[in-house]
């Protein structure tokens, strides 16, 4: 999956190219849409706290570090047991998933309150009224959905594609 990134003018606009997105057959699951606070949505798919927070990169970050943490601090406490007792690698697995696990918890409620690094480059048009709309794709579709898109709206701005997506959010 690929996410394309794209400038709209305006709410109809964007509820017109949601429609067309749809009819394309782009599941309503993967159009997401961000405009200024205040602005009435109604039934467009708004963007969730996972697109417009860094909260994914966070947890990516959290698990590789809490858990790499984990494996160093399992490798000293099986060289160095504690009142001689025998640890062996269960231990060491143990205290690495411990170890990944509270990375990922703690890096997730930072990642929660920062906003997202690749939408800062659109906050002013976005506060200027324009609705910025993030659509995931796949990666063999990416040419034909920015055709369709530009082709029907020529006032839209293609702002680029994201090379991978996270699976889960």
């Amino acid at each position: 999956m690929r996410r394309l990134y794209f400038l709209l003018p305006n709410i109809e606009t964007t509820r017109t190219v949601v429609d067309e997105l749809l009819l394309a057959r782009i599941e309503e699951r993967h159009i997401h849409a961000i405009a200024k606070e205040g602005t009435p949505m109604g039934d467009l798919p708004e963007a969730t706290l996972a697109q417009k927070s860094d909260v994914v990169p966070a947890l990516e970050r959290g698990i590789a570090v809490g858990g790499a943490t984990g494996v160093l601090a399992g490798l000293v406490a099986v060289t160095f047991p504690p009142a001689g007792i025998a640890l062996g690698g269960g231990a060491l697995l143990a205290i690495a998933l411990a170890g990944s696990g509270f990375g990922a918890i703690m890096s997730t409620m930072i990642g929660v309150s920062v906003p997202n690094s690749r939408l800062k480059q659109f906050e002013d048009a976005v506060n200027k009224g324009e609705v910025l709309m993030l659509v995931d794709v796949p990666k063999a579709r990416v040419d034909e959905i920015e055709k369709m898109v530009k082709q029907h709206h020529p006032d839209a701005d293609i702002e680029g594609t994201e090379p991978t997506i996270p699976a889960f959010p």
